[in-house]
């Protein structure tokens, strides 16, 4: 599984990042948690409002930043 944070670095986009990672580690799936910065990346998913949280190239939030726990729900 590839968990992608997208977002140019902001400290909402570094939350968010810091969310996926203790939520990876806390449900023992094993997935990659990346961080996409560059501009035409995250437009090329159809994000126009950042942080946004993609699994598997498909976003799933967009312009907030989930907790854990629910990032956890979204990766089960």
């Amino acid at each position: 599984m590839k968990i992608q944070i997208l977002g140019t670095g902001c400290p909402k986009c570094n939350q968010l990042y810091q969310n996926a990672q203790q939520a990876v580690s806390e449900s023992g799936i094993e997935a990659e948690v990346i961080k996409i910065t560059d501009l035409n990346d995250i437009m090329a998913l159809g994000v126009m409002v950042t942080p946004a949280l993609a699994i598997d190239g498909q976003v799933k939030t967009s312009g907030k930043v989930p907790s854990a726990e629910d990032i956890k729900v979204m990766i089960q």
